[in-house]
């Protein structure tokens, strides 16, 4: 042979040579067959076919995957027809399974979905539906994981995006939900009113015991002024009656130094006792020895009144 021959011959082989080998990434499996029959799963790393015996039947992407799938009619036990749209999170744990376990796998997850969503919506009421979007969720995904399983495909989680209900039924919820926001609404001004109105009944009491309490301590210091008062007078009677007796001491005692005679005694003693009087006194009690010279003393006065 030539050498152009053997230069084309090389150059064949290369690119068959180069054709056959593979490089797998990251995050990915190939499923690779040989004359028809599975022979590997390939992961990360170079690979070599057999030209014209082995081929790549299936390049799978192990990554988690997300299917939105468009509304769905379903219709809830009380026979409401609504529109649910759901999205799957799943991941394909073995390439295996999934190139053989089902034919258009993504097909068969889209039926599975809404076949298992009708099941449960369909044991399940309007306001139930509405309220149980967790628990609906739940028992989705237990579902379809557990039939997935043969297909290499584990479903991780399922979420219901939309409830669309007819739209009668959206204008009766909307009434209803304005009904209940005037409700309440209603509730906080009239719990509002009753805070203010006891608030003021508070703040009014405060107000009347601090009056009283300031009556009370108006009227405790008048009486405690009126007691200081009473026992100055009191003390200044008591000084004013002592400073006489003092006097009438000391009269006596002059007396007693000149010797005076019974009759001087006894009118000293009536001015002493006038004195104690002191104008105020509306009776005098005059002892009986004291009683004529008193009667003496008058017919004086009488005697010098009449020349």
């Amino acid at each position: 042979m030539g050498p152009i021959v053997i230069g084309v011959i090389i150059i064949i082989l290369f690119v068959i040579v180069i054709s056959n080998i593979s490089v797998v990434q990251q995050s990915r499996a190939y499923v690779v067959e040989r004359l028809g029959a599975f022979r590997a799963v390939w992961g990360v790393g170079i690979h070599f076919t057999m030209p014209f015996f082995d081929r790549i039947a299936k390049k799978v992407s192990l990554k988690e995957q997300v299917l939105d799938y468009p509304p769905q009619p379903v219709i809830t036990k009380d026979n409401v027809t609504m529109q649910i749209d759901t999205v799957v999170y799943f991941q394909i744990t073995d390439p295996k399974l999934y190139a053989y376990g089902v034919e258009q796998p993504m097909m068969a997850m889209e039926n599975l979905t809404a076949t298992t969503l009708r099941n449960i919506i369909g044991d399940l009421e309007l306001d139930q539906t509405l309220t149980s979007r967790d628990l609906i969720n739940t028992k989705m995904r237990a579902i379809l994981d557990e039939a997935t399983d043969p297909w290499g495909i584990k479903v991780n989680r399922v979420e219901l995006k939309n409830i669309l209900p007819p739209a009668d039924i959206q204008n009766s919820m909307e009434k209803q939900m304005k009904a209940e926001r005037d409700r309440r609404q209603a509730i906080l001004q009239a719990e509002g009113q009753k805070k203010s109105a006891i608030l003021i009944a508070e703040g009014e009491r405060e107000s009347a015991i601090l009056k009283a309490d300031a009556e009370k301590q108006a009227a405790i210091l008048r009486a405690e002024a009126e007691k200081q008062a009473a026992i100055l007078r009191a003390d200044g009677e008591a000084q004013a009656i002592l400073a006489v007796q003092k006097a009438l001491a000391d009269s006596l005692e002059m007396l007693n130094e000149k010797a005076p005679n019974e009759q001087v005694i006894k009118l000293k003693s009536i001015e002493a006792m006038e004195k104690v009087a002191d104008g105020k006194a509306t009776k005098i009690i005059i002892p009986s020895e004291m009683q004529g010279l008193v009667g003496m003393a008058s017919g004086l006065v009488e005697a010098v009144k009449e020349a």
